[in-house]
């Protein structure tokens, strides 16, 4: 009989963690017990207080945590090991927290349609119900949003910290429920909000039925829940290669899913379109940046050294995300379903700096590690692709956002510095010189180099040359086509939605004038503790 051990918190490590779940825990008994009239309120400031707290703990933790002088890996195995708690997953909480509070200011806009929120009051009333007008008038709105989008936080910064399998998995759940309950809670255009989130909730209980199967079987082959033990029975071959194969594979699945790449894909344009904006916004640039770091803890740390197994199949993934979602997004006319598609692209160019998986000390002095051009890369996707989908909620008609293309033709001419912001924005997604893209596809394509991938790297600069095409089409049809009808209606935002704009357009233009210092802390990010 084996005795029961007391497990020991690492409170101070966790602080960051523990901040987001508490604020989420918190944002649930405002909502039973402040009045009403003042939940929105408490709740946009409780939100963005505790995701300040937040990040201040990553600071403090990051300093205290470091890394070696020589750059090796550092860090705290937390809770019994189930959490790893390195400079890696430092810099990801750090950018999910910075990208949360510029989805919260999001989420708090009133002023694009007439002083209510983009958010249903009660799903399940039709659009323009007298039951409606009612909860509008008695100022009835949903605030469980920011309850749930912190949920959504905690899940993305468990995930990629998670150091053993089921841990993996509550990670991967808490971070998709409150996402399905959001993408189906649109003011305007209910039905096809609602349909996203059941195409949403639906595939995504499938991925997690195969992730959860991938885990039963790895565990089957090495016995352990562990990504350090399972990385040592994988070296000295303890089981059925089938099984560990077959294992690596259905993981594979669910994280693939949510990262959306190819053949995975098919959620990302419906729900992208169906969703809130807002919800788009935070989703696009949250999620990725969690399930790629998710992705790349359990490949490098629980089966690095099985490489020759999995690397082929994220080869034709990585080439068959970067060219599907490049031509498939060229053939749209809803902008937002054009940003989804050109998200699964973008889904493969990060999986090339993945593939391009090197320790410091391969490379040579100077050479970026593949760790980091990826961290890298997804930080300048994650404002930028959060900007863009802020921008798209200005552009509107009657029927409120206007996200078919034709009716953002001759934006330049009734709003230059909209359409110039998002042109901006569009510029960086093709890799443009002085723009994040450019430095962000650089740094990717060169780990990959390193490591000897030439052949994925052309095919990724071919993919990339397709991709740019589609990105001058919708700067074609701002600037130089006749609009149709009275044009396109810009709704000037209030400082919420222009402050996240703004940390956008900044961020992307930062980091691609002057990227030294970003790469340099995803360098002191080290790599990952065993």
């Amino acid at each position: 009989m084996t005795d029961f051990v007391k497990p020991t918190v690492e409170y101070f490590e966790l602080y960051p963690l523990l901040v987001v779940f508490g604020i989420a825990v918190l944002g649930v008994v405002v909502e039973a017990f402040v009045p009403r009239a003042s939940r929105y309120l408490v709740q946009v400031l409780l939100s963005l207080g505790g995701l300040g707290a937040a990040l201040l703990g990553v600071v403090l933790v990051a300093r205290e945590v470091g890394t070696h002088a020589d750059g090796a890996a550092r860090g705290v195995l937390a809770m019994t090991g189930t959490l790893a708690i390195d400079g890696p997953t430092l810099f990801i909480w750090g950018l999910v927290i910075v990208l949360a509070i510029a989805g919260t200011l999001l989420f708090a806009e009133r002023h694009l349609d007439g002083g209510v929120s983009a958010f249903a009051g009660q799903a399940a009333l039709p659009p323009g119900a007298e039951a409606e007008r009612r909860q509008l008038i008695g100022n009835r709105e949903h605030t469980e949003i920011y309850p749930l989008m912190m949920f959504a936080v905690f899940g993305m910064m468990i995930f990629p910290a998670a150091n053993d399998l089921l841990t993996l998995f509550v990670g991967l759940e808490v971070l998709s429920l409150p996402l399905y309950l959001l993408s189906g809670l649109a003011r305007r255009r209910r039905l096809l909000s609602q349909e996203a989130a059941l195409k949403y909730f639906m595939l995504g209980a499938f991925s997690s039925g195969f992730f959860l199967y991938g885990i039963a079987l790895v565990y089957g082959y090495a016995g352990s829940m562990q990504y350090a033990q399972i990385n040592e029975a994988v070296r000295n071959d303890a089981g059925s290669s089938a099984l560990l194969l077959i294992g690596i594979g259905l993981m594979a699945v669910g994280l693939l899913f949510k990262v959306g790449a190819v053949p995975f894909h098919n959620w990302t344009p419906d729900v992208y379109q169906g969703a809130p904006t807002p919800v788009t916004a935070f989703m696009s640039a949250g999620t990725k940046v969690a399930a790629f770091a998710a992705l790349l803890r359990l490949f490098y740390v629980a089966f690095g050294a099985d490489r020759s197994s999995w690397t082929p199949m994220l080869w034709i993934i990585a080439v068959l995300s970067m060219f599907l979602g490049a031509v498939l997004a060229i053939t749209q006319t809803d902008i937002k379903r054009l940003l989804a598609y050109s998200s699964v692209a973008h889904t493969g160019f990060i999986l090339v700096g993945v593939l391009g998986m090197q320790s410091a000390s391969d490379l040579a002095v100077g050479e970026i590690t593949s760790l980091q051009a990826v961290l890298f890369y997804l930080a300048t996707y994650g404002f930028t692709v959060l900007g863009a989908f802020a921008v798209v909620g200005l552009v509107r008609d009657a029927s409120g956002e206007a996200t078919h293309l034709s009716r953002w033709a001759g934006l330049g001419k009734e709003s230059p510095l909209v359409a110039g912001i998002f042109a901006f924005f569009l510029l960086a997604m093709a890799g443009i010189p002085l723009t994040s893209g450019f430095i962000g596809k650089l740094a990717v394509f060169s780990a990959a180099l390193s490591a000897g991938a030439w052949p994925l790297v052309v095919l990724a600069v071919l993919a990339s040359m397709v991709a740019a095409f589609l990105y001058i089409r919708v700067i074609k049809v701002m600037y130089f086509d006749e609009p149709v009808g009275d044009g396109p209606t810009v709704t000037y935002p209030s400082v919420l939605t222009a402050t996240a704009i703004a940390l956008g357009a900044a961020a992307t233009l930062v980091l691609g004038v002057v990227p030294g210092p970003l790469l340099d802390l995803a360098a002191l990010a080290g790599e990952f503790i065993r």
